[in-house]
């Protein structure tokens, strides 16, 4: 994959790095969305497809992205497919600092130390290229104003934005109201985002940690069916896990 266009993942982390601050917002829950984006941009690139609510690999050559390789190897390694909410709810903590190490390393952003308090040493990061933050949030705002049905990365992206709660972020206040509607609706338009998204949202919720019931010889497609096939659950790392971490990160705040 050549580096001749930005992937979900170094989008999503643009979009929620304060230029003013050099910290990103919503950083509990930022670490899920990376770990979503990852598994559209993987789609995106045919190596892995949706199976239910599931993800499987179809295509375990590497893309030439070492953060994405390394997710598709994991993918690799389980041989069968993985409910999507439980792989994005798993123990691969850390992936905010990836990602910020990333995109310093391609030359996108700078890292900035400083202290906290005026005691704690962190680090804060800014964008190289503003216009390229600039495009992106473009691209988000057209898609909100025209109502025309964005292309199926900006479609993912919006999804994942509004996922991790960055919508007021992007568009605070009262009179941001109507656009973060909007930006929540943009979610129908990539089923692979879609998927995702209501996974990120359903291990912030707890919903990964709960075991599904299914009643006898039904699916999900019988009464009571859910979103997604309903499978029995496997024994899978709790949402909280990743919660957790999250909030014990270095680095950026």
């Amino acid at each position: 994959m050549g580096r001749s266009r930005r992937t979900i993942p170094e989008e999503l982390l643009l979009l929620a790095l304060d230029p003013a601050t050099g910290t990103t917002a919503q950083p509990q829950s930022l670490d899920l969305g990376l770990a979503g984006a990852q598994l559209v941009e993987l789609a995106l690139a045919g190596r892995i497809a949706p199976d239910g609510d599931r993800i499987a690999v179809v295509l375990p050559r590497p893309t030439g992205d070492p953060t994405l390789d390394s997710a598709l190897e994991l993918l690799r390694r389980r041989g069968s497919p993985v409910r999507a909410v439980h792989w994005i709810g798993g123990p691969r903590l850390g992936l905010r600092q990836t990602y910020l190490t990333h995109l310093e390393r391609c030359g996108m952003v700078h890292a900035v130390s400083s202290q906290m308090c005026g005691v704690l040493p962190t680090t804060r990061y800014q964008a190289t290229d503003t216009a390229v933050s600039r495009e992106i949030r473009a691209r988000l705002d057209n898609a909100i104003r025209t109502g025309v049905p964005p292309d199926p990365r900006t479609a993912a992206l919006a999804a994942l934005a509004h996922a991790v709660g960055l919508g007021k972020h992007l568009y605070p206040g009262n009179e941001g109201r109507s656009s973060r509607s909007r930006l929540r609706d943009l979610i129908r338009h990539d089923p692979m985002g879609g998927l995702v998204a209501h996974a990120v949202m359903d291990v912030q919720n707890g919903v990964a940690a709960q075991p599904r019931r299914t009643a006898p010889g039904r699916g999900a497609g019988g009464p009571g069916g859910g979103r997604a096939a309903a499978r029995p659950a496997a024994p899978q790392p709790l949402a909280g896990q990743a919660r957790r971490g999250g909030m014990a990160r270095a680095g950026a705040h």
